[in-house]
């Protein structure tokens, strides 16, 4: 028997946040209408294919580079905030969200590295 991938649930989460974000993202579309100069076609689109990009990325966070993606697709969401200002605050939220993330990947890869997860000791 294998022990399980721990990495693998933490790209799980990523996943998740990802689906969450492109829902937030998704949302803005609503409110686009209210702030004029936001509501043309070129920025109803491209606020629509970021959602659909986000959801995407979550499913390509297997891949080695998902995790690059994704990071990028956070600037990005950051960046429509030219477009819609509350969007561009969430996109920071979510950059904080993202922080805590790579926070709790590192600790788990040190704890990985040093053999202290349950799944890496011997019975006892």
């Amino acid at each position: 028997m294998t022990a399980p991938d721990p990495m693998k649930g933490v790209r799980g989460v990523f996943a998740a946040t990802l689906t969450l974000e492109a829902i937030v993202v998704a949302l803005a579309l609503l409110v686009l209408p209210k702030f004029g100069e936001g509501a043309t076609p070129l920025g109803v689109g491209l606020i629509a294919a970021l959602a659909v990009l986000m959801v995407v990325a979550a499913g390509l966070q297997r891949r080695p580079w998902g995790l690059g993606l994704a990071l990028g697709l956070q600037v990005a969401m950051i960046a429509c905030g030219l477009l819609v200002p509350a969007l561009g605050i969430m996109g920071v939220v979510f950059a904080l969200v993202w922080g805590g993330l790579l926070l709790l990947r590192r600790d788990l890869a040190q704890k990985m590295a040093r053999g202290e997860l349950p799944s890496q000791r011997t019975g006892d």
